[in-house]
């Protein structure tokens, strides 16, 4: 059973954390960014909410190409619908990994830009950096959000300076 490989337990364990810092997305500072070029964070928080949903295509498609992708898209207005993103996203992932196989997770993936292919490995590979680490290097900004924010941070990897004296 797929649940049980190291991949998916990781990405399991790695959607927990991320529910853990979108609970605690303060309503009033939705609309705050700590620099012009980024996500707000609400973006921040919405992003982060999509990501699951990205791991299912992933496992439904032999590619993405990047072309054909949207711009922007806007960002949720509460925490609660960041949460209700965030929740049915990880419904869709949870069913797309449900019904996959060990040979859909071999089999191959692209990321392409048209007709050029700009990255080409298994479902896995793809799962492991394009969810998984994607997930962490958002989960790391929004940190650095709630810090600038003094926003107490929930234990991710262990205690934080939050719960230590």
């Amino acid at each position: 059973m797929l649940a049980h490989t190291p991949l998916i337990a990781r990405v399991s364990r790695d959607l927990g954390l991320t529910r853990a810092l979108l609970e605690r997305l303060p309503e009033a500072s939705l609309a705050w960014r700590p620099h012009p070029r980024s996500f707000t964070l609400a973006g921040l928080g919405t992003h982060l909410a999509r990501l699951p949903h990205w791991g299912a295509r992933i496992l439904s498609q032999e590619y993405h190409d990047i072309s054909t992708g949207g711009g922007p898209r806007d960002a949720g207005t509460s925490r609660v619908d960041i949460l209700a993103l965030f929740d049915r996203h990880v419904v869709e992932w949870d069913a797309a990994i449900a019904a996959a196989d060990a040979a859909t997770l071999a089999a191959p993936w692209h990321l392409r830009h048209g007709a050029t292919v700009l990255a080409s490995m298994s479902h896995a590979d793809a799962i492991d950096r394009y969810l998984l680490h994607h997930l962490i290097h958002h989960r790391g900004q929004l940190t650095v959000y709630f810090r600038l924010l003094d926003v107490p941070l929930p234990p991710l990897y262990g205690p934080t300076a939050d719960q230590l004296p």
